[in-house]
């Protein structure tokens, strides 16, 4: 079993909100934790048939007076958003309704448009790397956890990654996008979920994209506001600070988990992962993914961005805190060498910021300090 990160987290938020919201994709423990979290609540899974036609043939009747009810999958009725409202306000108690679901491409909107300033949102994504390493014992290879990825079923129960994620994916395009778009081709938008996957890491053009699928650059950002809504894919944008210098504007792409990227890249195993073109691209997305995770795992709404100058010199993840410009540059190699703080060394010197602090991430497993204060990471410590 995994413990979970947001577990705390939710007990805290459901003393003060009356309502406590779980979104995430599909398979990643949201039903678990909130089972776990609030054991005591009465829980309801609106994707049974008799559970729904009970609830929704008198909503109201229901819902009046009860509290502590946990209620799953609720995107499948939306209508409920609204008796939550009327009720949560009238009997103004904490805790009073847990709602899980995983169609957040319907589900956000009806909780921005209904409860706000009564919920509170928790994103639950697939297990991080804190989170491995606390329940687990923690590989010593990251092309494990690059090829298997993180869903708990896979991770947890050790089921092959090779017959988890092509049903997943295929599951989620059949369910979830035919429910959304109203498209007759899903052959063309799992065609573009690969093409989308050789472009991880890299700057996203929307209209190379289109015509190598073979549709319009419209088409392609409305299908990537799906699996971004859904919690399949993520933008890092360019950190835009002033350095005098032309820098790169377009946003990169990353997949928040690495067993489906390698899915719809078509690897098979961890040993072609390792002699595969994309590992360096996959290994990055491991990192970014992972940082992602971890930050939204804590309650942390912290955006990340990339810096890339038109010369080509690049840093993949920054954020900032507490004042301060944190720089990481990502290498997959497992053995170091002082070339790969090149980047960083001209971010520094650029940014003319002493409070700049940075780091390297790499494939190896040592960890130390540079003589001029550069953090040398193992993948380990992410």
């Amino acid at each position: 079993m995994i413990t979970r990160t947001l577990g705390p987290i939710l007990s805290e938020k459901a003393r003060l909100f009356p309502i406590v919201s779980v979104t995430g994709p599909r398979q990643s423990g949201k039903t678990t934790l909130c089972k776990q979290v609030f054991s005591e609540y009465i829980y309801y899974n609106l994707e049974a048939p008799e559970t729904f036609q009970m609830i929704m043939s008198n909503p109201r009747g229901f819902l009046s007076g009860k509290s502590g009810v946990v209620l799953d999958e609720i995107q499948k009725a939306p209508e409920l958003f609204s008796y939550l409202q009327v009720i949560s306000d009238e009997q103004e108690k904490p805790g009073q309704f847990i709602i899980s679901g995983s169609q957040n491409f319907l589900l956000q909107d009806r909780i921005s448009q209904t409860l706000a300033g009564r919920v509170y949102n928790a994103r639950l994504l697939p297990p991080d790397l804190i989170e491995i390493a606390n329940s687990l014992t923690l590989q010593v290879n990251p092309d494990y956890y690059m090829f298997r990825g993180f869903y708990p079923r896979v991770i947890a129960q050790e089921l092959p990654p090779s017959d988890f994620y092509p049903q997943y994916i295929q599951t989620y395009v059949e369910r979830d996008v035919r429910d959304v778009l109203r498209i007759g081709n899903l052959a063309l938008f799992q065609r573009f979920m690969r093409v989308l996957a050789g472009r991880a890491g890299k700057l996203i053009n929307l209209s190379e994209i289109g015509n190598q699928v073979g549709v319009d650059h419209k088409t392609i950002r409305s299908w990537i506001s799906i699996l971004e809504a859904s919690y399949l894919v993520f933008f890092l944008q360019p950190f835009e600070r002033n350095f005098n210098k032309r820098i790169i504007k377009t946003p990169k792409i990353y997949f928040y988990d690495t067993g489906i990227l390698c899915s719809l890249l078509n690897i098979q195993n961890e040993e072609s992962l390792m002699q595969h073109w994309a590992r360096g691209e996959v290994f990055e997305n491991l990192v970014i993914a992972n940082y992602q995770k971890c930050n939204l795992h804590q309650g942390i709404y912290r955006q990340l961005y990339f810096w890339r100058d038109q010369s080509g010199n690049e840093i993949d993840c920054i954020y900032e805190s507490d004042g301060k410009i944190h720089a990481t540059e990502i290498k997959s190699a497992a053995s170091f060498s002082t070339e790969f703080l090149k980047h960083l060394k001209y971010f520094r010197k650029l940014s003319n910021d002493t409070d700049v602090k940075l780091s390297l991430v790499y494939g190896g497993n040592e960890n130390w300090e540079t003589a001029d204060g550069i953090e040398i990471k193992s993948w380990k410590r992410l």
